[in-house]
């Protein structure tokens, strides 16, 4: 169930959209708009130099930066970065996570803040990635979760749920289906939303890939980051952390972003330049077609001087091999990212010289 107690003046919400402010508790505004946090989570030094950062302690190194404390984890973090030379680009190892996704950066972060606010039940809908993570750290928490996920979810990520102890509840049709009846669900039932479309503590979590990714460049973006792009749930966290960076004076520039969606399921792309006319079912983690966070990733590719693009499956798949034959075992929605790399340079938006990072966001031994 949801807490009716007062938040603590750091965690009250805001809404970007209409200026309401709300201090219990919500999934969303009554205007019908995700919320964020009021209080911006920045660091309380000039420079990383003096913020004493504990990399020892994975993402929570950067607590300064994040809304709760660490109640739930796992040791995430810190995932690997490496030269992937046949790409001219370095990989973000993100699918050696707990779970195997990235979804743990955002999971661990929520989960810590719902066992803050003392929830005993939470709720989300996914197709496979999130809801794994979701499971497995509420099950940290010890909390209850049911998780709502397509009815043709991948039997390795069921198991994953259900060996969590969490409760899956599978619904026939789309993935917007799904996610219809979870909302109805929470509604319903005043439960808990841990959705990483909506929950403002999710975002902040994944805006940990900035952090760490700078730290490890020392403290340096590079001149363009290249993500998968569904519900922008890592590219908008990458946004929001090089942005914080930046604003702090951490780094000294910020990457242009680029999201890569699947063809038949990119609203973005669509919303900027022709994209292909074929339906691409192999990058099947990113098929959303309403982003709740719309406005907020054409703002973020606008701001940097970014762009969105739509992959046909033959370029999932011909990368996804590509990927496995040089040692990086990735489910097929990961690919997408690499193969929207190849084709930003093929056509010149991304030149051979910039110095380009694109986070492997899922492990193939979930497929």
């Amino acid at each position: 169930m949801t807490t009716s107690n007062p938040l603590p003046s750091h965690l009250r919400l805001d809404c970007p959209d209409c200026g309401s402010t709300f201090d219990q508790w919500r999934w969303r505004c009554t205007c019908g708009e995700p919320l964020d946090f009021a209080a911006d989570f920045v660091p309380s030094v000039a420079t990383p130099e003096d913020a004493e950062l504990d990399f020892r302690r994975g993402l929570w190194a950067f607590d300064d930066f994040l809304p709760t404390d660490p109640h739930a984890t796992l040791g995430e973090g810190m995932t690997p970065l490496v030269e992937a030379p046949e790409w001219d680009a370095s990989f973000k190892l993100e699918y050696v996570f707990p779970t195997g996704s990235f979804k743990d950066r955002g999971a661990t972060t929520t989960l810590s803040l719902a066992h803050e606010l003392d929830v005993d039940r939470v709720v989300e809908d996914s197709s496979g990635n999130a809801g794994a993570a979701i499971a497995t750290y509420a099950a940290r928490a010890g909390i209850d979760a049911e998780i709502y996920v397509p009815a043709s979810v991948k039997p390795s990520k069921l198991r994953a749920i259900e060996r969590a102890g969490a409760k899956p509840v599978r619904i026939e049709g789309d993935r917007q289906d799904v996610t219809d009846a979870c909302v109805e669900a929470v509604e319903a039932n005043d439960a808990w939303y841990a959705s990483h479309a909506w929950n403002p503590a999710f975002f902040a979590g994944t805006a940990t890939f900035a952090y760490e990714l700078a730290a490890q460049r020392d403290w340096s973006a590079p001149d363009a980051v290249v993500t998968p792009l569904g519900h922008g749930t890592l590219f908008l966290g990458a946004y929001r952390g090089f942005q914080t960076l930046y604003d702090a004076g951490w780094i000294d520039s910020m990457p242009r972003l680029y999201g890569a969606q699947a063809a038949g399921y990119a609203p973005i792309a669509e919303a900027r330049h022709r994209t292909p006319t074929e339906t691409n079912d192999v990058a099947d983690g990113i098929q959303i077609l309403d982003p709740v966070r719309e406005s907020e990733i054409h703002e973020a590719l606008d701001e940097t001087d970014g762009d969105a693009i739509a992959l046909s499956a033959d370029a999932v798949e011909d990368e996804l091999d590509r990927l496995h034959r040089h040692g990086f075992y990735t489910e097929p929605t990961c690919a997408v990212a690499p193969a929207a790399l190849r084709e930003l340079r093929i056509s010149g938006v991304i030149d051979e010289d910039d110095d380009v990072v694109v986070p492997l966001t899922g492990s193939g031994l979930k497929t």
